[in-house]
């Protein structure tokens, strides 16, 4: 990830990005028809520069908003030739968002090269460092916005990188280790293993991980600051790779399915981000890690699996495995009594019916929370839209002749309401609000604004934001 640093006159760079007001006039000197360029909002035109090899001149509306002002930046460094040192110029909008700026620098930045061979990478070029000009590059509230920006950006890469990383290398155990290893100061963190997992009843989360030798665990971070007034609970899907158990996926349809954990590391990266930061905000997160393969000990349709809260599931499909995980760890989170609860998971296929596949559905019990996390969203820049829990829906999950609760929907439709209902009912009456980001989590087509192929880190945005909006 590049170094990112404000300064009052950019030093020595090989290409500048500079972000036109749209209807402010072109600069002089310029062939600008040659390029096709009219300074219409949207348009890019990469130029030769005195003051450096390219200038990207970036046509942006004169009010241009945050996340229209990342999407620039964005469109800036994808169009420019490959550089290591970039400048960008903002100083001509009436009120550029250095810290929108900056985030999408580093995001648009990334690149995941783990598993690269040595000559690829050497073909491959990195940004190494990014200065942005602003004369306000001293004001220490500007520095500080930079510098927060820059954190949640990393974050997001953190969790980008978890999210590309080979399901081979990153099995239960090994996503737990990763996770204790990269914890900030400031943030405890208590691993359960199989046996802990199941001596606490958690019967979700054993059940889903039966079938693979890799065994499951459940990761705990806790971050409480002093004078912390609000308490949030964060539960994520953590299937490190889904086959979808004895009901088995077709093989193409697991080509993608190691992003299955994006949920556990969205709210991980959040953590780490909130706690970097110094949000006074106390947080309790809860990985619900487990790999879901077939084999001989695997769970089977018509099981009956013991959860923590106490009832019991009679399972009809294994590959609808998260919400089993995710029941485990929502239970948990109400016992840790915070003000509000959310979990993140890649839960439905339905959701990407409804909506796509760049933008995460909101559900829960609580409008309030549901609201404000819209709002969050839309400060970070991540689609979103809420979606209902349905009377219909909610009795369908009741319908086990002999369990407490059907774990799949009977109908091949609302598939995502239905995840949703059964997970409310492990919350019990406690604030709780449901992301299911199985779209936008994973791009498994081109590259677009400041979102890469591959993983895409959704969610931790989001949560770093509300986060800051609820202390």
């Amino acid at each position: 990830m590049p170094t990112v640093q404000l300064r009052a006159s950019l030093p020595t760079v090989e290409a500048i990005i500079t972000l036109l007001p749209s209807g402010s006039g072109l600069p002089s000197g310029v062939p600008w028809s040659a390029f096709g360029f009219t300074g219409e909002a949207g348009q890019v035109a990469v130029v030769p520069s005195g003051d450096a090899q390219v200038t990207a001149w970036v046509s942006v509306a004169a009010d241009a908003d945050a996340e229209q002002q990342r999407r620039a930046v964005a469109k800036g460094l994808r169009a420019l030739p490959k550089a290591t040192k970039i400048g960008i110029d903002a100083s001509q909008l009436a009120e550029p968002d250095l810290a929108a700026i900056a985030e999408s620098a580093v995001l648009t930045s990334y690149a995941y090269l783990e598993y690269k061979g040595a000559d690829a990478r050497k073909k491959t070029t990195v940004v190494d460092t990014v200065t942005i000009l602003s004369p306000d590059a001293r004001k220490a509230g500007t520095k500080r916005a930079v510098e927060e920006a820059v954190v949640v950006a990393e974050a997001t890469c953190l969790a980008r990188d978890w999210v590309n990383t080979p399901p081979a290398d990153l099995r239960p155990p090994a996503f737990a280790d990763a996770i204790k290893a990269s914890a900030p100061e400031g943030v405890r963190v208590t691993v359960w293993d199989e046996k802990r997992l199941a001596k606490e009843n958690c019967g979700g989360i054993v059940g889903v991980g039966a079938g693979s030798q890799a065994p499951p665990r459940l990761v705990k971070l806790d971050y409480n600051p002093a004078g912390a007034k609000k308490h949030i609970a964060l539960v994520g899907k953590g299937i490190t790779f889904d086959s979808g158990g004895l009901s088995l996926k077709p093989g193409n349809s697991m080509m993608t399915m190691k992003c299955d954990m994006g949920g556990a590391a969205a709210i991980v990266a959040a953590t780490h981000a909130i706690a970097r930061l110094g949000l006074p905000i106390r947080v309790t997160a809860f990985a619900c890690i487990a790999e879901n393969l077939p084999s001989g000990s695997a769970t089977r349709p018509g099981d009956v699996l013991h959860m923590r809260s106490g009832a019991t599931v009679e399972v009809h499909n294994t590959d609808a495995e998260g919400r089993l995980v995710l029941a485990d760890g929502l239970a948990l989170a109400v016992e840790a009594k915070p003000d509000h609860i959310l979990d993140v998971a890649t839960l439905t296929g339905a959701a990407m019916v409804a909506l796509g596949t760049r933008t995460t559905a909101v559900l829960g019990n609580d409008d309030a929370l549901q609201d404000r996390v819209l709002t969050a969203a839309g400060a970070a820049g991540e689609s979103m839209w809420r979606l209902p829990i349905t009377e219909e829906i909610t009795s369908a999950v009741t319908s086990s002749s002999i369990a407490d609760i059907r774990q799949h929907n009977p109908k091949p439709y609302g598939g995502t309401m239905f995840a949703a209902a059964f997970l409310r009912e492990f919350v019990a009456d406690a604030s709780w609000a449901h992301l299911d980001i199985a779209g936008p989590a994973f791009n498994d087509s081109g590259a677009f604004d400041y979102t890469p192929v591959g993983g895409t880190g959704a969610g931790v945005r989001t949560l770093v934001r509300l986060a800051r909006d609820l202390d």
